[in-house]
């Protein structure tokens, strides 16, 4: 699985014109491109590295915003963002299936909640064996999976009722936090942190723990009755950065049976501007 933050730049450099970006073309020649990191991503290189073709890949395309948007209209920007990602992959269908669904998959692993839910039996199964079916045929056809992730949760606007559109829309993971504070993210608000969790849980969103703070790590593993995910953090023992997990938030991951993503970006890895496929190698090994 892979965190893109490529349709951050459609908008940055676009406007979100499809019509105007060249993503069958090696973007590292091509300015603006080439100077930005969020511009790793084009069709060129997904074929070098037979992405979809031999390994079975999946993206998830960020819809993020920024947190200056938060309490003006971070959830009109968002619902842009999704809108793009859509156009993106709805562009190259020769290249990239949208993955949203679990359909063809029966009675997949049901998940009971506790007294204050009822027994899901239907519907999207959370996490990774609910898209299982959408990813597979991606492959088959030697196409990405391209999955959306809401980044932040100041793209909610405080709203479950937004939180259930954006899954509408397609939107299968949302980042609790980014780097503002929501009340997800403020200790007495753990309330609301358990509202978003378990609207998330019966909806089959994924939680990501990426970007929020230690205490809300271990809270929402605690409150979510189904596995989470770090979709752009490595292991904090070996890089001291605030966006990594420590050691004893990955114990109770192993418990909760979540994972954390592989990240591929410098500063996670290694804490400087380079790193190798060995850290890559070495953080996973750790994770």
């Amino acid at each position: 699985m892979k965190h893109n933050d490529l349709p951050w730049n459609l908008r940055k450099f676009l406007h979100n014109q499809l019509s105007k970006f060249p993503f069958h073309e090696d973007l590292r020649q091509l300015e603006p491109w080439s100077g930005s990191p969020w511009s790793h991503t084009d069709l060129h290189r997904l074929r070098q590295g037979m992405v979809g073709a031999q390994v079975q890949q999946l993206l998830f395309w960020s819809a993020y915003v920024p947190c200056g948007s938060q309490y003006l209209d971070s959830v009109q920007l968002t619902l842009e963002q999704i809108d793009v990602i859509r156009r993106l992959v709805d562009k190259y269908p020769n290249h990239m299936k949208l993955v949203t669904t679990a359909e063809g998959i029966e009675e997949a692993h049901q998940l009971c909640y506790d007294e204050l839910w009822t027994c899901i039996e239907e519907a999207h199964q959370l996490c990774y064996d609910g898209l299982l079916t959408g990813i597979e045929e991606a492959h088959k056809s030697n196409r990405v999976a391209s999955l959306i992730g809401v980044e932040g949760g100041h793209s909610l606007g405080s709203s479950l009722a937004v939180l259930r559109m954006f899954y509408q829309l397609g939107a299968r993971y949302m980042t609790l936090t980014h780097t503002c504070n929501t009340p997800c993210d403020q200790r007495d608000e753990l309330l609301y942190l358990t509202l978003v969790i378990r609207e998330m849980n019966r909806l089959g969103m994924m939680v990501d723990l990426s970007h929020v703070s230690v205490q809300t790590m271990l809270d929402a593993v605690e409150v979510s009755k189904a596995p989470v995910i770090f979709s752009h953090s490595s292991a904090l023992a070996l890089c001291n950065s605030s966006r990594n997990v420590p050691d004893h938030v990955l114990s109770k991951l192993a418990i909760n049976g979540g994972i954390v993503m592989v990240s591929f970006y410098n500063n996670f890895l290694s804490c400087s501007d380079t790193a190798t496929l060995h850290d890559v190698i070495d953080g996973n090994r750790f994770k």
